[in-house]
């Protein structure tokens, strides 16, 4: 197994120490063809109107867009998130639109407002710390989304199918779970 971490913007550097920590290849990736080198792909956090320039420019953005909807695994975290939702609210900008979600940008504040909460997340046997930093909050999400953590009545983990997002940065910790979480995911879309 290989997982690919964007390195087209942003901190994929802690994305891709968090898998090798797990004893995983990882591949930064940062042109289209890298895409088929690899067996899901980590979108980190940085600021989600540059990464999409840039991805459009290289035609990485339409590809990505195509493997996500042949069930190809991806996770998003922070600008991630944005780049991977249906809908932003406060902030005219194109995504990808494969996560029925609709999201607020930087929703908890900015830089100086940054903080640590522990949450409770779905299937893990005790909670996480979670970082946010300028994190959007997600507003709405539909039928098929599971919010699988909360912080405040808002989701800030939310599953799809094959789209996996987070608000917080699980980089930023020593807590490898939700990395863990989205290698189960790329094994389950492996073995179909």
């Amino acid at each position: 197994m290989v997982i690919g971490v964007s390195g087209v913007q942003g901190d994929f550097r802690e994305h891709k120490w968090m898998i090798e920590k797990l004893g995983i290849e990882t591949f930064v990736v940062k042109l289209p063809e890298d895409l088929d080198k690899v067996d899901g792909l980590i979108i980190p956090g940085g600021e989600s109107t540059a990464m999409i320039r840039i991805m459009k420019m290289t035609c990485f953005f339409e590809k990505l867009r195509e493997k996500i909807e042949g069930g190809f695994p991806v996770y998003g975290t922070c600008a991630g998130l944005i780049i991977l939702a249906r809908e932003i609210e406060n902030y005219p900008q194109e995504s990808l639109g494969v996560i029925d979600i609709k999201v607020v940008r930087n929703a908890y504040g900015r830089q100086v407002d940054s903080f640590d909460e522990m949450i409770e997340i779905k299937g893990f046997d005790k909670p996480f710390k979670a970082v946010f930093i300028r994190a959007p909050r997600v507003e709405q999400y539909g039928p098929d989304v599971e919010a699988l953590a909360f912080l405040n009545n808002s989701p800030v983990m939310c599953r799809q199918k094959n789209v996996l997002v987070t608000s917080f940065h699980p980089e930023l910790t020593d807590d490898t779970r939700v990395h863990e979480y989205f290698l189960n995911m790329v094994k389950e879309y492996k073995v179909n």
